[in-house]
């Protein structure tokens, strides 16, 4: 057997990058059994926390970008190693060498363009409120009930546009005073962190958190849950507290308060997939439940692999910018778990998630899938919402 000299600078260097968990690990391989890229192909987190504690990251290639975050490993490690924050560490380490290898070679022009227009979609900052168009969104103003914070795949993408504009016109609909800051607000900045660029994340941090102050902002709403994180357990690093409230959690208020009456029908067989960042790291699993069970006619089913052990779409953690093959699609397997408990409808809360199950949707379709009128509808909590009460959530 080949001896292995540990590197120790490198070591600290990962350490010093947050990434000293893996000190705490015993290679019990717990991480590799409960990952779900191992229902797609061989993949071992279990390899990286060593190469970490080794001093031997291999940062030229793709598996050290694979981890999506999704938060099932550190869920369910019986020593407390966050995987998490080993696999960000080497990241950042690679980052701080230009080392992009193989998928994250997209990561170059992600960087760029949020550096340059606050987006990561090579979009313009001056068409980042082109999703409201014809629509009677105002500008945020101090005094306004609660600012809704976009985000930036709602602003730009045009499947999640569409979403934008449901839950814009679910506020004017329960009477909501709300604002954006359009031009102002800039991406979040949480999965670039996790792609280990952290400069760029602070720098986006300082900018929203100086048009929050500067505008008076006292109440955050958001329908990526990457943002809520991001907002709820990330800006406080920078001295501020905000209150920040997902829609799905937003929903429940406005309907238990009298202000949003779910009066209409959805008549579906619906399952609801729980978001990645939203339920198991933030724990809002029963609000978006909640909601979709007032709705009249709608029969709620829970597919495998839910809540706490929800699967993940394969977006989080920079994924989302990143190539993934066709056979190595989370989204496929999701949206075939969908048809297993017989959904007509899959419903989420996440734009990443929307965005990987249309591709899933879509690729199942056109390949030698199920008939186009088996193959499920995706959509977001705020469109089923919507749709009840007889209106489409999309753009006029």
């Amino acid at each position: 057997m080949e001896t292995v000299t540990p590197f120790a600078d490198i070591a600290r260097e990962i350490q010093d990058a947050g990434g000293g968990v893996f000190k705490y690990c015993y290679q019990c391989g717990k991480c590799d059994v409960v990952c779900p890229w191992n229902r797609v192909t061989n993949f071992s987190m279990r390899r990286i926390v060593w190469q970490a504690a080794l001093g031997l990251p291999e940062i030229e290639v793709d598996d050290i970008w694979r981890c999506t975050t999704c938060g099932e490993c550190p869920s369910q490690c019986p020593r407390g190693v966050d995987q998490i924050e080993v696999a960000v560490a080497i990241r950042k380490l690679a980052a701080s060498y230009d080392v992009f290898s193989g998928a994250a070679s997209s990561l170059r022009a992600v960087r760029t363009s949020i550096v340059s227009e606050g987006n990561p979609l090579g979009e313009a900052r001056d068409q980042r409120t082109a999703w409201a168009n014809g629509l009677s969104v105002k500008p945020f103003t101090e005094g306004m009930e609660i600012l809704y914070f976009v985000g930036c795949y709602y602003s730009y993408d045009p499947r999640n546009m569409k979403v934008a504009a449901a839950t814009a016109k679910l506020l004017e609909r329960a009477g909501v005073d709300f604002g954006i800051l359009g031009t102002r607000e800039s991406c979040c900045g949480e999965s670039i962190r996790k792609a280990g660029n952290e400069e760029e994340f602070k720098t986006l941090a300082r900018e929203n958190i100086k048009a929050f102050i500067d505008h008076g902002v006292k109440r955050i709403l958001v329908g990526s849950p990457h943002c809520y994180h991001t907002f709820k357990n990330e800006y406080s690093e920078f001295m501020v507290n905000l209150e920040v409230v997902h829609i799905a959690q937003y929903l429940q208020e406005l309907v238990e308060a009298g202000r949003l009456e779910l009066t209409g029908r959805f008549d579906k067989r619906v399952a609801y997939h729980d978001p990645c960042y939203l339920g198991r790291h933030n724990g809002v699993f029963d609000e978006p439940r909640d909601v979709l069970g007032k709705l009249s006619g709608l029969e709620l089913v829970e597919l495998p692999d839910t809540r706490q052990n929800s699967l993940c779409c394969g977006g989080g953690g920079g994924r989302i910018w990143m190539h993934t093959d066709r056979e190595e699609r989370f989204g496929d397997l999701r949206l075939a778990q969908a048809q297993e408990v017989g959904a007509e409808v899959l419903v989420t809360s996440c734009p990443y998630c929307i965005s990987n199950f249309e591709e899933s949707r879509l690729g199942l379709a056109g390949n030698g899938g199920p008939p186009e009128g088996a193959v499920l509808e995706i959509r977001d909590l705020t469109e089923v919402v919507l749709e009840s009460f007889g209106e489409g959530g999309e753009r006029p």
